[in-house]
């Protein structure tokens, strides 16, 4: 019991951090992705269809260029030029199948006169996919900050584990969901609770419904963390280009949804780049890697490795 007390101690309850830091690291990466991903995705929920949100959001993973981009200008990798090379396939192949099934959506299920008001839904969501890039980049960046510090403190108590940089990162993300996502919670969606609970006797039922699913969410975006935490950023993002390629063909093989050739080409073009991606990877982690040439925002009580 002593052991896990000790071990949860140093995980969750110990946060060393610095109130600059917070500010600086912290809450840009949150910001991005509450008060305008959350929010903005809700509030557009209200007006459009989810099928044509979720058709709008799955460009993020075309957006994979751009988290290449945003590493550089971060300062979290400087890629070789074979990275580049492997995201045109990528890009390219998952761009097709999605442009054709966005005309399909403003053609066949939309009246005329809404078309020119949901580009413009468009262009707000398509927005959200860039604030998803650079909230996956300032993670990275952020996390792999933390784990020089963590270790540290976890190696003074024994638990020789460096691993914990996304722990640090999620606990963090606590104080700032509640202060960001407080008003517009009650702004937008407290009128309609309020009747909710007026209107239905019972609501234990939905609680726990709701806890659960709050929970699963918890579980997801800790995942994420995680695996931006094991790789890079850029690697999820190749990673979304793939569920979009696998979830059309799954759509075709289970449901016996139609497939265009356009739609086929273009995912078999993904799957290959997606494989060049990670042979690419994998080559160039063989050789020994340089210093890096960047660094944004150093810790506030950072010292330099080399100092006598």
């Amino acid at each position: 019991m002593e052991f896990w007390w000790k071990f949860l101690k140093a995980k969750i309850i110990q946060q060393e951090v610095e109130p600059e830091d917070r500010w600086r690291r912290i809450f840009p990466g949150h910001l991005c992705s509450v008060s305008i991903n959350i929010v903005l995705t809700n509030v557009s929920l209200s007006y459009i269809p989810v099928s044509f949100m979720q058709i709008i959001k799955s460009f993020t993973p075309a957006t994979t260029g751009w988290s290449l981009c945003c590493s550089g200008w971060f300062g979290e990798n400087i890629f070789d030029w074979r990275i580049w090379t492997s995201l045109v396939s990528i890009v390219g192949g998952i761009c097709s199948p999605l442009l054709q099934s966005l005309v399909l959506t403003f053609t066949d299920f939309v009246p005329s006169y809404l078309v020119a008001w949901l580009h413009l839904q468009s262009l707000s969501l398509l927005s959200l996919c860039c604030m998803d890039i650079c909230l996956t980049v300032l993670s990275s960046k952020t996390i792999k900050f933390y784990d020089k510090e963590s270790y540290k403190v976890i190696a003074q108590l024994g638990l020789y584990d460096s691993q914990d940089g996304h722990h640090k990162y999620c606990v963090l993300h606590g104080p700032f969901a509640t202060m960001i996502m407080g008003v517009p919670a009650i702004v937008l969606e407290g009128i309609g609770v309020m009747n909710w609970f007026h209107n239905h006797s019972s609501v234990f039922s939905s609680l726990i419904i709701i806890f659960n699913f709050g929970l699963l969410a918890f579980c997801l975006n800790f995942s994420i963390f995680y695996v931006i935490h094991s790789t890079t950023a850029v690697t999820f993002n190749v990673a979304g280009n793939l569920k979009v390629a696998v979830a059309i063909l799954a759509s075709r093989s289970i449901f016996r949804n139609p497939i265009s050739a356009m739609n086929a080409v273009g995912c078999g073009v993904t799957l290959i780049g997606c494989m060049f991606f990670v042979y690419v990877r994998q080559k160039l982690s063989k050789k020994p890697s340089a210093p890096p040439q960047l660094e944004l925002l150093p810790l506030v009580n950072d010292e330099p490795d080399d100092k006598l």
